[in-house]
Formats: structure tokens, C-alpha cells, sequence
């Protein structure tokens, strides 16, 4: 199925239900009762994890009149799929390719900040015995990955590089775990992934890395907010973001007590998480026209595989301005 379908189904009943909530939330800061932040993460949005583990968001968004409600999914495209239906307010982290789909289906969403490029949190992996020495050898084989994610992107983009097309592999849309299964008995040549669960396999496998993301896909993760939600609740999102950056830095300058605080979290040991975190940027900044130019390129090369029911344009969204 294509991924924007759920979007698409549901788009003009989305519309109206997303715009009657814009009027309300501009009152917000100012009722009595304490409005609700619904935030939405994976279990690896580092960062938001973070966040929610220390509680250090909760004291900050009190004086404001908010409270957080935390919501986990298992990928990224279901949690924009529930930001787009006014499920929740706020997304963690996303791979760069995600609010493509989000953007083809018309989902009304922000961009609030992206991550610095993290190429090497993301590869192309085959078993340590395998034959394949190189993303040609991949021809004919069949290759296991999410689909819409930030692997997704790499696959194409290190495809095209090696001379060859999406055509001319056998793909296999699996989730985190189910292609890690996949990938250790064999029922898929290679594997496309991203940390930590890249991280976990090639601290717990035997596995060799083909290609990861340098030179061909930055690996930009990006923060989204509903625009009716941004449009009302500037304030609050400007809090988020700011302790978003805190705790990149804070991850960064401290590794080990990090992955101190997250391998519980993530049921990895402090190593795994440690290295997966050495390959992730976690430098959050505000998103700018100019910081787009590699979204295009996602863009256009999931229309070219007829992925996108339509072009998109990725200016074509609304960017929050902390200072604004």
C-alpha cells in the first residue's frame, strides 16, 4: 500500500477538523484549565526520550498553563499520520523522508527544527560471510528496509551511485524488528537501517557495512508541530525547542551518562547506545528555505519510483521562527 494512503483517505475531513481547532488553542495560554501538549515519539527520538526521562519539560511548560501527554509509535509515518489527524501536537524526530509522504497527502504541519546531518547513523549491512562487497553486488538481491524511511532514501541515493536502479532489487518493506529477524536467518541479502538498531547489530552480529550515508544522504531529522498547534502555542514551542537544543548539547558533552539514562529505555546495553549516539549530530537548529534543498531531492526521487501520488515542493511548508 502506499504510505500516503491513510493520509489522502482522510483529507478533507482533516482539514475542517484541524482548522476548528486553530480558534480555540489561541486562548489557550490564557484559560484556566491547563492545556495538554501531545507529544509523539519513537523509542529512537533520542532527545524527546531524553526529555521525557528526566522530566525536565514538565516545570518549564507549568507556567504557561501546559501539561504533556507522551505517546509512543513504532515508526514515523504512523506519527504523522496522527499528527495530521489532530492526535497528537508535536512530533519528535522523523527521518528526512517521512514528511515527504506527510506533504504529498496534504497534512497541514510546521517544520520546527531539524537535526544537523548525521550520515553514518544509517548504512547498508550484509552478514559477514555474504558475498556482496560493494551496493553493485546488491543487483538481483533482495534487500530488507523501512518503507518511507530516512533507509529508504539511502538505498535509492547509494543505488544510484552504484549504477543501478530501485528495479533492479528485490525490496523488502520490514519494520526495525521484524528486519533484524529477517536479516539473521538469512531471508534477506541486505539490510538498511539506522541507530541505534544499527549500532545493536553490529555489536551483536557478525555483519559488514556496504555503504552508509557519506556523500550521498545527509540524514536530517526533523521536529514538526500541527501548524494550528503552532500557530497558537508559539510560546510553548519555543520552550520545547530550546530544551530540544540543551539536550543535544547535553547528550553530546556527556556520552556515557547518557547512555547510562537510555539503555534502560531502549533495552540495549550502555556500549551499543554509547556508539550509536557518537554517530548522531543531535544539533538541533531552527529549519531555514536554504536547509531544504536535500528534502527536494527525497522528494523528487520518491516521485520518479511513483511513491508520491503527486510532486512535491518542500518550501512549500510553514517554518516556525523561535524569535517570531
Amino acid at each position: 500500500m502506499n504510505p500516503s494512503f491513510s493520509f489522502a483517505r482522510r483529507r478533507t475531513v482533516l482539514a475542517a477538523g484541524l482548522g476548528a481547532l486553530a480558534a480555540p488553542g489561541l486562548a489557550w495560554a490564557q484559560s484556566g484549565k491547563p492545556q495538554t501538549l501531545r507529544i509523539g515519539y519513537q523509542k529512537s527520538s533520542t532527545l524527546t526520550v531524553v526529555l521525557k526521562t528526566r522530566g525536565t519539560l514538565e516545570p518549564l511548560l507549568a507556567p504557561l498553563n501546559a501539561k504533556i501527554s507522551w505517546h509512543e509509535f513504532s515508526s514515523g509515518l504512523p506519527l504523522l499520520e496522527a499528527l495530521n489527524l489532530g492526535n497528537i501536537d508535536f512530533s519528535a524526530d522523523v527521518a528526512d523522508t517521512v514528511p515527504v509522504f506527510a506533504q504529498a497527502a496534504g497534512a497541514q504541519l510546521t517544520f520546527v527544527a531539524q537535526e544537523a546531518p548525521s550520515p553514518s547513523a544509517q548504512a547498508i549491512v550484509v552478514r559477514a560471510d555474504s558475498p556482496l562487497r560493494s551496493v553493485a553486488d546488491l543487483r538481483g538481491r533482495k534487500v530488507g528496509f523501512a518503507k518511507a524511511a530516512g533507509a529508504h532514501y539511502l538505498l535509492m541515493a547509494a543505488l544510484e551511485k552504484a549504477g543501478l536502479g530501485f528495479k533492479d532489487i528485490e525490496p523488502a518493506y520490514l519494520s526495525p524488528a521484524d528486519g533484524r529477524a529477517a536479516f539473521e536467518r538469512g531471508a534477506i541479502d541486505a539490510w538498511v537501517i539506522w541507530d541505534p538498531f544499527l549500532a545493536a547489530v553490529q555489536r551483536q552480529t557478525a555483519v559488514r557495512v556496504l555503504a552508509d550515508g557519506q556523500g550521498i544522504a545527509l540524514y536530517q531529522r526533523y521536529y514538526l508541530a500541527s501548524t494550528p498547534y503552532a500557530q497558537a502555542r508559539a510560546d510553548v514551542l519555543r520552550v520545547l525547542l530550546a530544551e530540544l537544543q540543551k539536550a543535544g548539547a547535553w547528550v553530546k558533552q556527556h556520552p556515557r551518562e547518557a547512555a547510562q539514562l537510555l539503555a534502560p529505555v531502549w533495552g540495549l546495553d550502555g556500549p551499543t547506545v554509547e556508539q550509536a549516539n557518537a554517530r548522531r549530530s543531535y544539533d538541533v537548529r531552527p529549519v531555514l528555505p536554504d536547509a531544504l534543498s536535500e528534502q527536494q531531492r527525497i522528494a523528487d526521487a520518491f516521485f520518479a519510483e511513483k511513491l508520491l501520488p503527486k510532486r512535491v515542493h518542500a518550501l512549500d511548508v510553514p517554518l516556525f521562527k523561535p524569535a517570531g
